[in-house]
C-alpha cells in the first residue's frame, strides 16, 4: 500500500550562529491509510514543526515530503493549497474558529470554500453528536469553553472528509472522558474509513487508541 504521507530525511533548523538549533534531524516517517499514529514529546520538542512540515504549511531545510506519492516541494502555491484543501484536515493548537461565526456557521463557511465532498447534513449531525457539541450550534466561540472549542475544531477538520488528518494536541483541553471519546472517534475513522491520522501530543492518554506510537526525542523519532 502506498503511504498517504511520507517524510524522508527531514532537517529543520531555527536561529542563527550560536543560537542555531537543529530541531528535526534526518527524520523519516510514513503514515498509511487505515492507521492512527501518535507522536509523543514534551513542549518544545519540535512536534508542531514536524506536523506543519508534513502538511505543507512550513518547509524543511532539507529532505522531502510526499503526499500520495506526490513531492510537496514540486507543487506550486495553487497546487499546494488545493492539496491541503482536498486531502488534509488540520486540527491546530489555536482552534482557528472564526470569532463572529456561530458553530453552525463555521461549517457553512467551509461549504463556501470547498463546495463538494464535505459530509452530508446527516453525517455532520452524527459527528456533532459523537463529540457532544450538537447543542452548541447557535453559540459563538467566546460563549463556549476551551474544551468545547477544541471539539468544534476537531469536527471542522473532519467535516471535509479528508484522507489525511494532522492533529496538534487535539485533547489538550479535554477531561479524561472526552479524551476517550475523541481517541475512539479518531481510531474508528482511521480503521473504518481508511484515513491516515497523525496526532502529535504530550497526552499519553491517547496511547490505547494508536496503532503506532513514536517519541520525538532530540529531533529524532524513536
Amino acid at each position: 500500500m502506498m503511504p498517504a504521507i511520507e517524510l524522508k530525511n527531514i532537517n529543520k533548523f531555527f536561529g542563527h550562529d550560536l543560537g542555531r538549533v537543529h530541531v528535526l534531524k534526518d527524520l523519516n516517517f510514513t503514515a498509511e491509510p487505515g492507521e492512527l499514529v501518535l507522536i509523543l514529546g514534551p513542549s518544545g520538542s519540535g512536534k508542531s514543526t514536524f506536523l506543519t512540515i508534513a502538511g505543507g504549511l512550513q518547509t524543511a531545510d532539507s529532505g522531502e515530503v510526499y503526499v500520495d506519492d506526490q513531492p510537496v516541494a514540486k507543487m506550486n502555491r495553487k497546487a499546494l493549497e488545493k492539496m491541503r484543501l482536498n486531502k488534509i484536515g488540520f486540527v491546530l493548537q489555536a482552534y482557528n474558529l472564526v470569532p463572529y461565526l456561530t458553530v453552525a456557521e463555521q461549517f457553512e463557511l467551509v461549504d463556501r470554500v470547498r463546495k463538494q465532498g464535505n459530509l452530508s447534513a446527516t453525517e455532520l449531525d452524527q459527528l456533532l453528536d459523537d463529540l457532544d457539541i450538537s447543542r452548541l450550534k447557535n453559540q459563538y466561540p467566546d460563549q463556549i469553553s476551551g474544551g468545547q472549542q477544541q471539539r468544534v475544531a476537531i469536527a471542522r477538520a473532519l467535516y471535509t472528509n479528508p484522507a489525511i488528518i494532522l492533529a496538534d494536541e487535539p485533547t489538550a483541553s479535554l477531561d479524561s472522558e472526552r479524551v476517550k471519546e475523541v481517541g475512539q472517534l479518531l481510531a474508528n475513522l482511521a480503521h473504518d474509513k481508511q484515513r491516515a491520522i497523525v496526532v502529535v501530543t504530550h497526552d499519553d492518554r491517547l496511547n490505547p487508541y494508536a496503532d503506532r506510537t513514536y517519541h520525538l526525542v532530540d529531533g529524532e523519532l524513536v
